[in-house]
C-alpha cells in the first residue's frame, strides 16, 4: 500500500535549553565523581524519559529531604530551583548539597530579594503550585510575595501603596498572556517597578515564536513534553491560538493521536525546554510508518547560551 504524504514541519528551536542542559550534567557529573546513589529533590527537570534515564545510573529522587538518610553523598536540588528552607534544612542535616537551579531562576530570585530590600511589595505572575513558583516565593518572609496568576487578579490586586510595588514573572509563561496581565499592572499602578530584563527566558520566548512560525502553516501540531512541563503546556496553547486547529501534548510515540490525524498533510513537530531530542526522533519515526514524510526545519532563532557548571564539578567537566 502507498502510504499517504505528510509534511513535517519541524520547529526551530526546540528542546533541550541551557539550563536544562546544565542540570541533568550536574546529575551525570555527580554520579561520575561521587558515585551512586546521588539523590536529587524534585525532578531535576519535568520529563519522565530524563528521570528515568539517570534512575537507571543510580539516581535517586524524592520529594523531601526528610526522605533521604543520613549520607555524605551529593543531595542536588532540581532546575526549578527551591525555597531557602530546604538549603537551611539542609545544612541543618550537615548534607553535602548541590545546587541545579536554573541561573535564569537564580535571576528572579535575586531581583525578589532586591526588591524586597528595597521595601517592594512583589508581585510574582506565574502559576501556583509550580515548583519555580513556590521556589520564587521561599525566598522572603510569608506574604512578602503576592501571587498573580490571571488578568482577573491583576485587576482584582489592592495594593497597599501603589507607589511601592513591584512585579517578577515565573520564567516559562506564554509571552503574550504575561504581556496581557503586566499591561493591566501598569495601566492600574503606573509606578509599577518591573524586571531590568524580562523574567520569561530566552528558551521559552524563542521556542514559543518557533511555534507560532510554523502554526499557520500546520493542520496539527505536537508537542513533546510532560504534563507538568509548564514551558511545554505553553507551547500547546500558543500552537492553538497562532491557528493550529488539532494541537497536542504528547510525551511518547504511543502518545500520538492517531485518530486525529487522518486526512491531516502538514503536522508541525516541537519540543518543551525539557524534552530531549531522542523523543523527537522517535515521534518522526512513528509518523513515518505511516506516512511518507517529506520534513523541513523552520529556524526562528538560534541559540549558543551555556550556563557554568558548579564548582565542585568543574573538574569533573574538564
Amino acid at each position: 500500500m502507498t502510504k499517504p504524504a505528510l509534511q513535517v514541519l519541524l520547529a526551530a528551536p526546540r528542546g533541550f535549553c541551557a539550563g536544562v542542559d546544565r542540570a541533568i550534567d550536574i546529575v551525570d557529573l555527580a554520579l561520575q565523581k561521587y558515585g551512586p546513589p546521588v539523590y536529587v529533590r524534585h525532578e531535576i527537570v519535568h520529563n519522565r524519559y530524563v528521570v528515568e534515564g539517570l534512575k537507571a545510573k543510580g539516581a535517586v529522587f524524592v520529594e523531601e529531604l526528610d526522605e533521604i538518610p543520613d549520607t555524605d553523598q551529593p543531595v542536588i536540588f532540581s532546575a526549578h530551583g527551591v525555597p531557602k528552607a530546604v538549603p537551611a534544612a539542609a545544612e541543618k542535616r550537615n548534607m553535602f548539597y548541590i545546587d541545579a537551579t536554573c541561573p535564569l531562576v537564580s535571576k528572579v530570585h535575586i531581583e525578589a530579594e532586591r526588591l524586597h530590600a528595597r521595601g517592594y511589595d512583589i508581585l510574582l505572575i506565574g502559576h501556583d503550585g509550580h515548583p519555580e513558583v513556590s521556589g520564587t516565593i521561599g525566598q522572603l518572609p510569608d506574604g512578602a510575595i503576592t501571587l498573580i496568576e490571571t488578568v482577573e487578579d491583576a485587576r482584582a490586586y489592592e495594593a497597599r501603596d501603589p507607589d511601592k510595588l513591584a512585579f517578577v514573572t515565573q520564567t516559562t509563561l506564554s509571552v503574550d498572556d504575561t504581556a496581557e496581565i503586566v499591561e493591566v499592572l501598569k495601566e492600574r499602578f503606573p509606578n509599577i517597578v518591573g524586571p531590568h530584563k524580562e523574567d520569561i527566558c530566552y528558551a521559552t520566548t524563542n521556542r514559543q515564536a518557533a511555534v507560532k512560525a510554523i502554526a499557520p502553516q500546520a493542520e496539527a501540531l505536537l508537542v513533546i513534553g510532560a504534563p507538568n512541563s509548564s514551558n511545554s503546556q505553553r507551547l500547546v496553547e500558543v500552537g492553538k491560538a497562532a491557528g493550529c486547529r488539532v494541537a497536542h501534548l504528547v510525551q511518547r510515540a504511543g502518545d500520538i493521536p492517531w485518530p486525529e490525524l487522518d486526512g491531516v498533510a502538514s503536522i508541525g513537530i516541537t519540543a518543551g525546554a525539557s524534552a530531549p531530542e531522542a523523543l523527537v526522533e522517535e515521534i518522526i519515526d512513528a509518523l513515518g510508518e505511516r506516512y511518507d514524510l517529506s520534513i523541513e526545519t523552520v529556524t526562528t532563532a538560534t541559540e549558543d547560551v551555556t550556563f557554568k557548571l558548579p564548582r565542585v564539578l568543574q573538574d569533573s567537566a574538564a
